[in-house]
């Protein structure tokens, strides 16, 4: 079985299920595709059972001088679902959102091709939305749905070490992600004919795919910019996905702490890990949520936008790097699907 190194990270493996077993751990690069078919977890449960637990998923958050974008294509296997959203800093206030359902296969598809060879495809009544990897390392964004035309291309290969992490969720079988950091964006955005330019904005990537709980939550943070970036996720998957990118290096975090009031998530929040490493407060300058029960499925979601400011260290006993006014979202998300 594949694990961490205690310092640094291994090379991705070729295929996260090996001989019938799943790889669990953290390690630096892409898994060219994810195959959950020789798990032999899986493959003792029904198909029926493969097909409801199967959930793969698509999300880029574009963080601007002036605006933050978060688009989303989810295969729920039963389901497809996209949402986007465009936040404006200075109104402090959402000025584009828009959410669509459709049937699987005949709405879309995420593949599992989670980075090279990407091609993920929403489509519904006025919305469009495709994702794709392209020559040169490329990942080409293209939406238009409620109001926004977004084209938007995100330079994979000018960016920090991907994370990738593999590992068992209770209740479910395996999960597993890719996270990237602060890819260089060129594009622009357009909503009901104004225009922003996306030359100064950074992108980043989570491409995720596993057999999971019906009923399913977490807490998640995630900011970047030039030099500096990081996961963190607290619920589900315990801390495989948590990492901090530092000048160029990827360096794995611990379990994650989020301290902030449900009722009031537009009030400050702390967040830290349990080595050392990471220590930032939050404050939310507005957020994204939807409240949804149809009944065999259900989802409580709030991503406030805002700063993340504090201190994060390459290890537990080295000089603490200041964090000021780094742009990103956290996360309260609980699922039935």
């Amino acid at each position: 079985m594949w694990r961490d190194l205690p310092s640094g990270l291994l090379p991705a493996p070729p295929a996260v299920v090996q001989d019938g077993e799943a790889l669990v751990g953290r390690w630096q690069g892409r898994v060219p595709r994810i195959d959950w078919s020789r798990l032999s977890l899986a493959r003792e449960r029904s198909a029926m059972w493969r097909w409801a637990h199967h959930k793969r998923w698509q999300y880029v958050g574009i963080a601007a001088p002036e605006l933050f974008i978060g688009v989303a294509v989810v295969d729920l296997g039963w389901c497809m679902t996209a949402f986007a959203y465009v936040f404006h800093r200075f109104r402090q206030r959402v000025i584009a959102d828009w959410s669509q359902d459709g049937l699987p296969s005949l709405s879309g598809r995420v593949t599992d091709a989670p980075l090279d060879g990407m091609d993920t495809v929403f489509r519904g009544p006025g919305a469009a939305i495709t994702l794709r990897h392209l020559a040169g390392d490329v990942l080409a964004l293209r939406l238009r749905a409620g109001g926004m035309v977004l084209r938007a291309d995100l330079d994979l290969a000018q960016a920090p070490p991907v994370l990738f992490a593999a590992g068992p969720v209770e209740g479910g079988a395996m999960h597993c992600t890719h996270k990237t950091s602060a890819m260089p964006v060129r594009g622009e955005v357009d909503i009901d004919g104004l225009r922003w330019d996306l030359g100064d904005a950074h992108a980043c990537l989570d491409s995720s795919n596993g057999l999971l709980p019906r009923e399913t939550a977490w807490r998640w943070a995630s900011a970047h910019r030039p030099g500096l970036g990081f996961n963190l996720q607290q619920g589900y998957f315990g801390d495989m996905e948590n990492a901090l990118w530092l000048d160029g290096e990827l360096i794995p975090l611990g379990a994650a702490e989020f301290q902030f009031d449900a009722m009031q998530p537009l009030a400050p929040w702390a967040i830290r890990t349990d080595d050392g490493l990471l220590d930032l407060r939050f404050q939310p300058q507005g957020a994204r949520c939807a409240d949804r029960d149809l009944g065999v499925a259900a989802s409580r979601y709030i991503q406030p936008v805002g700063l993340f400011s504090g201190e994060v260290r390459r290890t537990r006993h080295g000089p603490a790097r200041p964090v000021e006014g780094v742009l990103g979202v956290t996360e309260d998300h609980r699922s039935v699907w």
